[in-house]
């Protein structure tokens, strides 16, 4: 299984309450390492997503690890729960990734990059999901957005490939707008840990041959869907 590191269980690093969330956000986001990315070197890599039952009293991690070039999975885990934290936009790593380190934990295999349906720098503080997780596992971390979050960016060219700047309010580049297909709205890529812009676009591209979101994205929602499903069935046959 892979190792999730003791400091992911300190008590200090889970604060329950919203403003000492956003301090610790911004003690951390310094930490961020931009690294260059070779995602043509990248074997393995494992899509993260959550779904929540309705009412949103329970919810489901899900981590699908798929393989490049082909994008077959490999294994899959997920982790179901209770939300721990209220749900506050920009603070959702404090609610959603307790249950993800404990889906990544019953992985037996080493994922290259961990891909996250949400953000990284692309986030109020620079400290988005994609970069608290990254900090956590020090390992290569993208974040991928179906909206963007903060900063604006203009409309990229109708092409597969082409793309904007995602701008913050500050004047920061903190991700870009990537059209993964032909005259379809595009995505939102910003940089989590251990990765730099150009790599993460390159791989969401590679991650992307036939539709918008990345399979690894796509499978992870598809099974913590699935599961949602099997544990309301089991309820309801109790």
């Amino acid at each position: 299984m892979i190792a999730v590191p003791d400091r992911a269980s300190r008590p200090d690093l889970w604060p329950s309450d919203p403003d000492r969330a956003r301090a610790l956000q911004d003690r951390l986001a310094p930490e961020v390492r931009v690294e260059p990315l070779d995602a043509g070197a990248v074997g393995l890599a494992v899509g993260l997503d959550v779904s929540y039952a309705p009412g949103e009293d329970r919810l489901v991690a899900a981590a699908v690890v798929l393989s490049l070039p082909d994008l077959e999975v490999v294994e899959a885990a997920t982790a179901d729960a209770a939300p721990a934290f209220p749900y506050v936009p920009g603070l959702f790593a404090f609610r959603e990734l307790p249950p993800l380190l404990e889906a990544i934990g019953r992985l037996s295999v080493e994922p290259d990059v961990f891909v996250c349906d949400g953000f990284g720098l692309a986030h109020p503080r620079r400290f988005g999901l994609a970069c608290h997780l990254g900090w956590l596992l020090d390992r290569p971390t993208i974040g991928v957005g179906k909206s963007p979050f903060v900063g604006r960016s203009d409309e990229p060219g109708s092409a597969r490939g082409s793309r904007a700047p995602l701008v913050s309010d500050e004047g920061d580049e903190v991700g870009c707008a990537l059209r993964t297909r032909t005259g379809v709205r595009p995505v939102y890529v910003s940089v989590g840990h251990r990765a730099d812009l150009e790599g993460a676009v390159d791989l969401v591209l590679r991650l992307t041959p036939r539709y918008r979101l990345p399979e690894t994205v796509r499978a992870a929602d598809h099974l913590s869907r699935e599961r949602l499903k099997d544990l309301a069935a089991a309820e309801d046959r109790a």
